[in-house]
């Protein structure tokens, strides 16, 4: 009879399980009504169970695994403890065995690692002078005397000296530090205060000369100012001075003599001449008028004589006696605008005239 194993089954179920589901989903497709209308719930309920019998056969499978770890945790932890206690035996054994027939002083180097040696074994020496003390038996050496306990005394009473010696000397060292520190701590103070002394106469200084240089600066602006007032004062003096030269000067007062040349009283400088004076006008007229007067004589007396021969004094006309002020008058009047050029004129008329 064959033996069932576990795989096996394992693959019978499997492929059980796979037939059932393809004749499920062939009823499924060749059923028309649920495939068309739809909402096959026999097919969910079968997938419900399905997946429940899944979930089951997982947890059984679960559980199997967790059964079988545990036995394997029982096996090994006896294992171990079985092992463990043969160890021990062992062991017990083994030490049994060397206290039985491996003792220590059956062996050959016993007496190199015999704890009892030093109490059995002689002194080194009996005095520091022993003749055992030989210098390659290396029993004796510097410090290792029999009165070392003495010396050690010794050296530690002189090690509390030199320590009460170190200590006096640490306070007189302490003292002296001390008095330095405040020998500096005081000269600090006195360069502090000496250095404060010496700010407070910059700072007085300092304001002093602020002081001094506003007051320089005071005064300077108002010398500035006071420069400028004159300076201003001084340009408009100069400048009444400049206008009154100008109005007073030949320039702007057209002073003749400025216009007199230097070769004769009797010629001008054309580009610096004004014109004639009102005396030379007048002077120009004086002399027009005279001429006139002498030229209206000499008339008078040439239509006297020119009356007296041609026997016309019945003829109406005014005689030249009567228009010597209407004459003279107009004369005046058309000898105005030419008596301005030149007074050459109405003389050398006259003369041209007369000849």
């Amino acid at each position: 009879m064959e033996v069932a194993q576990l795989k096996y089954l394992e693959e019978d179920f499997g492929l059980a399980k796979r037939r059932y589901a393809e004749l499920r989903r062939q009823k499924r497709i060749f059923n028309a009504r649920n495939r068309i209308i739809g909402g096959d719930t026999e097919a969910w309920d079968v997938q419900v169970c399905d997946q429940k019998i899944k979930e089951a056969t997982e947890k059984a499978r679960q559980e199997t695994f967790a059964a079988e770890m545990r036995q394997n945790d029982k096996i090994a932890c006896i294992s171990e403890d079985r092992e463990r206690r043969e160890r021990k035996n062992l062991c017990k054994a083994i030490n049994d065995f060397q206290q039985s027939f491996q003792k220590p002083e059956t062996r050959r180097e016993f007496d190199l690692s015999n704890p009892l040696a030093l109490k059995k074994d002689l002194p080194a020496r009996q005095s520091d002078n022993d003749a055992w003390n030989t210098i390659s038996g290396m029993q004796k050496f510097m410090g290792e005397d029999l009165n070392f306990y003495q010396r050690k005394k010794f050296q530690e009473e002189q090690n509390r000296e030199w320590s009460l010696q170190q200590q006096r000397e640490w306070k007189v060292a302490r003292a002296n530090q001390k008095c330095a520190e405040d020998l500096y701590l005081k000269t600090r103070l006195q360069f502090d205060e000496t250095a404060k002394h010496l700010q407070n106469l910059e700072s007085t200084n300092r304001k002093a000369v602020c002081a001094a240089v506003k007051e320089f600066n005071k005064n300077q602006a108002l010398e500035s100012a006071e420069k400028k007032i004159q300076e201003k004062k001084q340009d408009q003096e100069d400048n009444l001075a400049e206008i009154s030269n100008l109005l007073r000067g030949d320039l702007l007062s057209e002073n003749p003599q400025q216009a007199a040349s230097s070769f004769g009283p009797h010629r001008v400088v054309p580009d610096r001449w004004k014109g004639m004076s009102r005396e030379q006008l007048e002077h120009i007229r004086l002399v027009q008028k005279q001429q006139v007067q002498e030229k209206l004589r000499i008339q008078e007396g040439s239509s006297s004589e020119t009356w007296i021969g041609t026997g016309r004094g019945s003829s109406g006309l005014v005689p030249p006696c009567c228009l010597s002020d209407s004459s003279s008058a107009n004369s005046m009047t058309c000898a105005e605008p030419w008596t301005a050029t030149t007074s050459a004129w109405p003389r050398s008329s006259f003369r041209r005239k007369n000849i």
